[in-house]
């Protein structure tokens, strides 16, 4: 099976550049990066500043792309935003999904395409949306792939116990094709055994043992009827085959993680340090207890507890977001190890915190944008491990006796 890709949401390059880190072999056949309401296209620019340009490197918006154009390719990767997955029945229409939710637009391609796999990354919160009907969205997710004849496999990473330089937590979904080898391989393989040693992620990331694994089924297939009933409380490991979910809470066979102390650049501008600045970092980081008022009139208050203030650098970089850098809680602030001073991040280490190369941003847009992509990426060597597992599989595919 020939290894190729189709990359959607492409941002910076993370799911390519972890592939191709893992194996020259891959190819990526397609990719789509837009970002709306933005003049400037810095993501894609800094895709196509490593990735070269091509007519099959697309700045669209992908619900303008007539999916058939896209060229066939057996695996399809994307880290996607958790958004409102409902869908609503209209008449003789049939069903519709919320106007701008990127889901349905690789809903699409799964229908259009039929790729053998598929690889992607959400924030750990997916498994439990919306809060009005705990689970609701991620189960629209597995009915839509059971539809198109999918079975699915999900773990929730925390990138620092798998050896890395940040406590992220993100779900991955790997979702295969119940026609391939791959599929046909695990129909007899008990659910205990996939979920605790042999699945993709197990093999991937190891895990102890499971415990207790819970069990539900759709009641329906209709997508419409999932999106009104479905509830169920996901563990942030399981599977999904045959309209059956199996779902348990694992633990992690951790790895010692990769420290701040690590990742620091030495001989850091002046411009990075807080100077009289401290107060305010004293505040936003410490914990509070504030009365708002509601619209309704409704008064009630509103706490945090602190963060640690600087953040130590014997321990992996916390969660990094999109605003980092700016003058924000969730900012990190150091004290650099060789002036003993207070300082935010670099560019270049918050490449180094999602495992990039150094300067990989550094392809003409605006240092905020450097962090804002950052923020977006995924953790590099974290897919790393995903490819390896990936080459694997896809050798399965060319040669069934293959281990």
């Amino acid at each position: 099976m020939q290894k190729t890709i189709c990359e959607l949401f492409a941002g910076v390059g993370g799911f390519r550049l972890a592939f191709e880190k893992n194996s020259k072999d891959w190819k990526t056949v397609w990719a789509n990066q837009w970002e709306p309401g933005r003049k400037s296209q810095d993501a894609f620019d800094c895709y196509c500043a490593h990735f070269g340009k091509s007519p099959n490197h697309v700045n669209v918006d992908i619900a303008a792309v007539d999916k058939s154009t896209i060229p066939d390719h057996n695996l399809l990767v994307g880290g996607f935003p958790c958004q409102d997955y409902s869908v609503a029945r209209t008449g003789a229409t049939g069903i519709q999904g919320k106007k701008g939710v990127l889901w349905w637009q690789i809903y699409d391609v799964l229908k259009t395409k039929h790729p053998s796999f598929v690889l992607l990354e959400n924030v750990d919160r997916l498994l439990k949306s919306p809060a009005s009907q705990r689970g609701r969205d991620f189960g629209i997710i597995l009915s839509c792939f059971d539809s198109e004849g999918y079975s699915v496999e999900w773990r929730v990473v925390n990138a620092a116990e798998y050896g890395f330089a940040q406590r992220r937590r993100r779900t991955f979904i790997f979702a295969y094709r119940n026609d391939t080898r791959y599929g046909t391989s695990g129909e007899d393989v008990p659910v205990e055994e996939i979920l605790g040693k042999s699945g993709f992620f197990a093999s991937t990331f190891p895990i102890k043992e499971i415990p207790e694994i819970f069990s539900t089924t759709f009641e329906s297939h209709d997508i419409a009827t999932v999106s009104e009933t479905f509830q169920f409380a996901f563990r942030n490991t399981g599977i999904m085959r045959d309209g059956t979910i199996f779902t348990g809470e694992s633990k992690p066979v951790e790895m010692e993680p990769t420290l701040l102390r690590d990742i620091v650049q030495h001989n850091v501008p002046e411009k990075y340090y807080l100077g009289d600045k401290i107060d305010k970092w004293d505040y936003l980081k410490g914990a509070k207890k504030i009365e708002r008022t509601a619209r309704n009139g409704h008064k009630y208050v509103f706490s945090e507890g602190p963060i640690a203030f600087p953040d130590p650098l014997d321990r992996p970089a916390r969660t990094m977001l999109t605003s980092e850098s700016t003058t924000n809680r969730s900012t990190h602030v150091i004290e650099d190890p060789d002036t003993k001073r207070l300082r935010l991040l670099t560019p270049v280490e918050a490449e180094r915190i999602q495992g990039f190369d150094d300067e990989w941003t550094n392809t003409g847009m605006s240092e905020r944008m450097r962090f804002f992509c950052m923020g977006n990426a995924l953790v590099v060597g974290a897919v790393q491990k995903m490819a390896e597992t990936m080459n694997r599989i896809f050798a399965m595919e060319k040669d069934p006796g293959a281990k």
